[in-house]
């Protein structure tokens, strides 16, 4: 046993939340002492709706703590006389972060002789704690990176967007940061569409950038009106499509750029330039090595979008795999999954022109077996009228393929 063990440690030097010994006492609105690392953490996180977790006291997100100084150097005097029996000396806890000191450096970023050292700064002082970053957003250091990058783009400045992409994604993009004209959130999304095509060579970390940047598009464009959707432009589908294709970001800028896809979809016109931009071939090819739930959702869901156009449908059944990849995916996956990819195969059914090809199609990959075997699980009724539906418009053609039971097929049709 260690020595510092058999040392009694006085009950009010213990933090409430981490039963630890407190290292910056702060006194919060009711009163009760925390260790102000412990407390914010609390607050952000948003535990029991933010109450104070000894009193039971609504506590404000925004509250201001009071350093217990007293109570500092008194565990701190402690600490030191018994340095002996293993306890840790603790140091003075640094001022917390002021908004002055981030407008400062929001304005520093405008210098080009300060610029690197202030990215570096603004980096550090992110990704130390959730206060900070609280602190950095309330100062307006989202929207001013987001100024910096659409500066960094039109002067063609690399070293200072990777920089900037890295500190923007500690922060969530909010439809307050997006109070801009047209204008200045075209010029923002064609920024970020612009990093997407970036040569890898020109770009030390270029997985984690065009991953930094497809997560901050994602928030950008979820954050922008609905009306901006309608002013998408191919370039925006064709760079997303593009590095979907490289295969080399990150699974969560693989499935940001997904989502925006998805969101954009609604729009016809933007299911015609997602169509015109190859999406439905790399979106199949995508499938066939997808490993996560959340990916598979996505990918069917955008499917289901495009192959409600002639030209989708056409560019899904141009690659060989595609009946088979959303067949197999069927009752595997999740619910969602199955309605995505049963409606995708109604529609394959319903309204392709290759009628032929369809038909033997899914005969030879399994799809009319799959069906069969669905309709006798538990699942969504109207998932079952559409499988049955998609049974019945074709069973003259399968009822008599000897790896058909036509007895099972009929019965399953009536």
């Amino acid at each position: 046993m260690d020595d510092h063990q058999d040392i009694e440690i006085p009950e009010y030097f213990i933090c409430p939340i981490s039963l630890q010994i407190m290292k910056d006492p702060v006194t919060a609105i009711t009163g009760i002492t925390y260790d102000r690392e412990s407390i914010e953490h609390w607050l952000f996180q948003g535990n029991n709706n933010a109450e104070c977790p000894v009193t039971k006291q609504p506590l404000p997100k925004d509250l201001d703590l009071t350093p217990n100084h007293t109570l500092r150097r008194l565990i701190q005097a402690w600490c030191a006389d018994n340095s002996a029996y293993g306890i840790d000396r603790i140091p003075t806890p640094k001022a917390p972060l002021s908004k002055l000191q981030i407008i400062k450096l929001i304005k520093d970023l405008w210098k080009p002789e300060l610029q690197t050292k202030t990215l570096i700064r603004l980096e550090v002082f992110a990704a130390e704690n959730e206060r900070n970053r609280k602190c950095m957003a309330e100062a307006g250091v989202p929207r001013a990176l987001l100024t910096y990058i659409v500066k960094c783009c039109d002067k063609n400045q690399v070293g200072g967007l990777e920089g900037a992409l890295i500190i923007l994604h500690f922060f969530t993009i909010t439809s307050e940061h997006m109070k801009l004209s047209a204008f200045e959130i075209d010029k923002i999304v064609e920024s970020f569409t612009s990093v997407l095509a970036l040569d890898d060579e020109s770009i030390e970390n270029h997985k984690e950038i065009k991953s930094h940047a497809l997560r901050i598009l994602k928030n950008i464009i979820q954050a922008a009106s609905s009306k901006f959707l309608q002013r998408l432009k191919p370039q925006f589908f064709q760079n997303i499509i593009g590095v979907l294709k490289q295969r080399v970001i990150a699974q969560q800028g693989i499935n940001a750029a997904l989502k925006l896809m998805l969101d954009a979809c609604p729009s016809g016109r933007n299911r015609m330039m997602m169509v015109e931009s190859g999406a439905v071939f790399e979106l199949i090819e995508l499938e066939l090595t997808a490993s996560e739930k959340k990916t598979t959702e996505l990918i069917l869901g955008i499917l289901f979008h495009l192959c409600s156009c002639a030209d989708g449908r056409a560019q899904f059944l141009s690659h060989r795999a595609a009946i088979a990849v959303v067949t197999k995916r069927i009752t595997q996956v999740s619910p969602a999954a199955d309605d995505r990819a049963i409606l995708i195969l109604s529609l394959i059914c319903k309204f392709s022109g290759n009628f032929n090809f369809v038909v033997q199609e899914m005969l030879r990959v399994g799809t009319v077996s799959k069906l069969c075997s669905f309709l006798q699980v538990d699942c969504a009724a109207y998932l079952k009228d559409k499988a049955r539906e998609i049974l019945r418009s074709h069973y003259d053609e399968w009822k008599d393929s000897p790896c058909i039971d036509a007895s099972v097929l009929s019965r399953l049709t009536r």
